[in-house]
């Protein structure tokens, strides 16, 4: 498992467990996996989810570390959303 994945769920973790987010998102990491968020907390997995938020390792990093702001990256380009926009809106508010 990528050590990549891990530090990047113990981070949502830590994030999410002050908010009240009750939805299902997946990070998909280019050439890492993915991560699933839901109400028992961020977890390694492929599952099945409301939204899908999708960009490569770097961008990530930069999100998680308040670097980069999420909608930032959507509109740039360097983040893709599949799935419910407001789900992404939601976990947006959370990661900011």
């Amino acid at each position: 498992m990528s050590d990549i994945l891990e530090k990047a769920a113990a981070e949502l973790n830590d994030k999410v467990s002050a908010s009240d987010f009750d939805s299902t998102a997946k990070f998909a990491i280019t050439d890492h996996g993915s991560i699933i968020l839901d109400s028992d907390g961020a977890r390694v997995g492929d599952e099945d989810t409301d939204v899908t938020l999708s960009a490569d390792a770097e961008t990530f990093e930069q999100i998680l570390n308040g670097e980069m702001n999420p909608t930032s990256a959507f509109m740039s380009g360097k983040l893709s959303v599949d799935g419910d926009m407001g789900v992404a809106m939601k976990l947006a508010a959370v990661l900011a």
